[in-house]
């Protein structure tokens, strides 16, 4: 494995929304979320009591470590030496700003971004992007980006491959819904491509798989926020109900292609209660496996990050 001291060509920083690792992580975290307002204590104990309906706390932060070390190794088959990457998180530590900075002070003079997140939005890979930009350049360290890879054929056929399984399971008379994390649909009206990117990565699996638009797939969203402005729709809770009483299919599969590991919003949002709605309304129901550290996916944003530099 590449280390500080085998001055690599290019620091790889490796971002992710970030979780809490223990228990007294999950206020200032959910505080950072909030721009810096603390949760009131009934919020806080909601998102306390979705950590324990999973078993305590999320596994994202072990997942992103493992796709770290996964990366790091499929860059070193590649060109031994030449990346070192770093972890970036936006919400927990190490913070984007903490690990530039460290990687200045060791005279890193060269950043190739990589977001766990597929689908490009100016509000969330854009967000990324921009924050190791805005530390890195008073050091005068160049950064370059991978700005999207939603429709990544080793990622593609991930999804397809499990998916195709899944569809077997359910004798072929199930809908699939693809979703991904909601956002403000004002960055919609501002020409933002998010959305066409989850209908992107939508296509090109539904492709592979045989699924007709309309009565084999269709889009939801899922986990928006709780805030008075609208988000992107319809909800993934909305589209399980109007599965269930048109009546026309047997179950729902959720494909969560926005989500790339085992967290939270997909823990609990949709095996516990997208699941629990849908059994409401008489479907069964399952949900195509998130990537995690697949090899083949991490081998392919290896390549990624290599062109992007």
């Amino acid at each position: 494995m590449t280390t500080s001291s085998s001055q690599p060509h290019t620091a790889v920083m490796l971002m992710a929304y970030g979780t809490p690792r223990h228990r007294d992580e999950i206020e200032p975290y959910y505080t950072d979320i909030r721009r810096g307002r603390p949760p009131t204590p009934e919020a806080l104990a909601d998102l306390v009591a979705r950590y324990e309906a999973i078993g305590g706390l999320s596994p994202l932060a072990a997942l992103t470590e493992r796709q770290q070390q996964q990366l790091q190794h499929e860059l070193d088959e590649l060109d031994p030496g030449g990346f070192r990457v770093e972890l970036g998180l936006k919400h927990a530590d190490p913070k984007i700003e903490a690990s530039v900075e460290k990687l200045a002070q060791e005279g890193v003079t060269k950043i190739t971004g990589l977001v766990l997140a597929p689908h490009y939005s100016s509000y969330s890979i854009g967000q990324y992007l921009d924050r190791t930009r805005t530390t890195a350049d008073p050091h005068g360290i160049s950064v370059s980006g991978v700005e999207s890879w939603a429709t990544e054929p080793a990622f593609v056929e991930f999804i397809a491959r499990d998916l195709t399984q899944r569809l077997e399971q359910m004798n072929g008379n199930a809908h699939v819904v693809f979703t991904a994390h909601s956002l403000p649909e004002r960055i919609i009206s501002a020409g933002d491509p998010y959305p066409d990117e989850l209908r992107a990565t939508a296509e090109a699996v539904a492709t592979i798989v045989g699924l007709e638009e309309g009565h084999g797939w269709s889009i939801g969203w899922q986990s928006a926020g709780r805030t008075p402005e609208p988000w992107i729709g319809p909800d993934i809770l909305d589209v399980i109900d109007d599965l269930g009483a048109r009546g026309e299919h047997s179950g729902v599969i959720v494909s969560a292609v926005g989500f790339v590991a085992d967290h939270l919003e997909v823990l609990y949002d949709l095996d516990i209660e997208a699941r629990a709605r849908a059994e409401g309304v008489g479907l069964a129901f399952d949900r195509t496996a998130c990537v995690n550290d697949d090899s083949e996916v991490l081998k392919a944003l290896a390549h990624r990050v290599i062109a992007a530099g």
